[in-house]
């Protein structure tokens, strides 16, 4: 039996396209951008494209957080459904934000094909799985509600939902063809290499200590340097360290796992999510379950297994594996990794402007890899033209969410006893 280790698979798989070099000394840029993923770096290819001077900064390493960690789907909208959108927003802003994120797909594998990203790109769709009757009520209303918007989802039942989806467990399932699935580390990697590659100046392990304004411009600093910019994109997610901002008021941290077997063939291994779907499904504490490109099996789920022993994990796993696809029998299982996730209460995002020539996001809700290229490309256009319009959502008021470490604990207990009982086969 192979140990199971805690690595990510996806930073495993995947070499870095920029040299790691902390920043030292004084620089100058006409923006700097704080935060080394997704959204940073889409931030920072478009205004080079635009011909600005960018200096990005991470605190760790290119894709540390949730952009190279996640589960690797590329969804369409929001977390919770368009109407609901519309309605907490309003129509004018829903149905401008329920656009934006509607076409983030097509978006993210138009710049992997533009730049030339190798990150195991499938454009094959997704599939959000229904597990009981109120799952397929869900369902039936998302597909009611994005067809009315003209999208590209169809809602699959009977023999035609069990062999998209490899199992007989599933009674039905939304299958969204403008979505699909990558490798989110080799994306945001391929994002940073063509920042380089545009003249952009990539920092990383450092670490921001100070922001300050200087004149009409900022001062970032760091242990050993600063950058002196005229413009500055926050973009450090659940991410945030350090009393340098405020912005880790503005959302409260949630965690999600994954599993990933040793490579599968076979017969019963070619039968799981046979079209290259990515998936999850419709239970409150989801499972979300996908292949990668060496046909390895991920299996993930809210909350945190750092902090758990190998058992725990391998138990989950055999679990979760043992219910949807009985035909795999023994899988062995090789490394397990956590991220982390910036929630909001209502599960959209905040576009925040503490000041003019300072822009920051929080609040992806773990829809990062579409949100944050989105929002990324949508900073620049606004720090080039000072636009609000260029923007998916308003600029919101810097108002903090009400116990956030409370909340974190909360949802954490709660997720650790329901995998717990999952474990001990008390529930499902």
């Amino acid at each position: 039996m192979p140990q199971l280790r805690q690595e990510c698979l996806w930073e495993f798989v995947t070499k870095p396209t920029v040299a790691s070099q902390a920043l030292a000394g004084e620089h100058q840029a006409d923006v700097c951008v704080i935060g080394g993923g997704i959204t940073g770096l889409s931030a920072a290819i478009h205004l080079l494209e635009q011909g600005k001077s960018v200096i990005l900064l991470e605190a760790w390493k290119i894709g540390h957080g949730g952009s190279g960690r996640n589960v690797g789907l590329v969804n369409a909208g929001t977390w919770i459904r368009p109407d609901d959108v519309e309605a907490t927003l309003g129509h004018k802003q829903g149905s401008r934000l329920n656009k934006a994120l509607g076409d983030a797909p097509g978006e993210v594998f138009a710049m992997i094909e533009r730049l030339g990203i190798d990150c195991q790109a499938q454009h094959q769709g997704t599939l959000h799985m229904a597990h009981n009757a109120t799952g397929i009520a869900d369902l039936e209303a998302r597909h009611q509600q994005w067809t009315r918007r003209g999208a590209d989802v169809e809602l699959l039942t009977g023999a035609q939902c069990q062999e998209y989806c490899g199992t007989d467990k599933i009674s039905a399932a939304l299958l969204d063809r403008r979505a699909g699935t990558i490798n989110p580390m080799g994306y945001t990697q391929g994002l940073a290499g063509a920042v380089a590659r545009l003249g952009g100046k990539v920092f990383q392990q450092s670490s921001v200590e100070g922001l300050e304004r200087e004149g009409d411009g900022w001062r970032v600093k760091t242990a050993r340097g600063s950058v002196r910019a005229d413009k500055v994109v926050i973009s450090t997610g659940a991410y945030t360290e350090g009393d340098w901002s405020n912005l880790q008021k503005h959302f409260f941290r949630g965690y999600y796992y994954q599993v990933a077997s040793t490579p599968l063939q076979g017969a019963a291994a070619d039968k799981v999510l046979p079209h290259g779907q990515g998936s999850w499904d419709t239970r409150t504490v989801l499972s979300s379950i996908r292949r990668d490109d060496q046909g390895r099996l991920l299996l993930g789920s809210l909350g945190r297994v750092d902090n758990k022993p190998a058992w725990f994990v391998r138990s989950w796993a055999d679990r979760i594996q043992s219910h949807y696809y009985p035909e795999l029998g023994k899988v062995e299982w090789e490394m397990h990794w956590t991220g982390c996730i910036d929630f909001t209460p209502d599960h959209l995002m905040r576009l925040f402007e503490p000041a003019p020539g300072l822009v920051a996001v929080t609040g992806y809700n773990g829809r990062g890899n579409t949100t944050g290229t989105v929002i990324g490309r949508a900073f620049a256009e606004f720090l080039l033209k000072d636009d609000p319009d260029s923007l998916p959502v308003p600029f919101s008021p810097m108002k903090a969410v009400s116990a956030p470490s409370l909340r974190t604990a909360f949802y954490e207990s709660g997720f650790s006893l329901y995998h717990a009982g999952q474990c001990l086969r008390v529930v499902l």
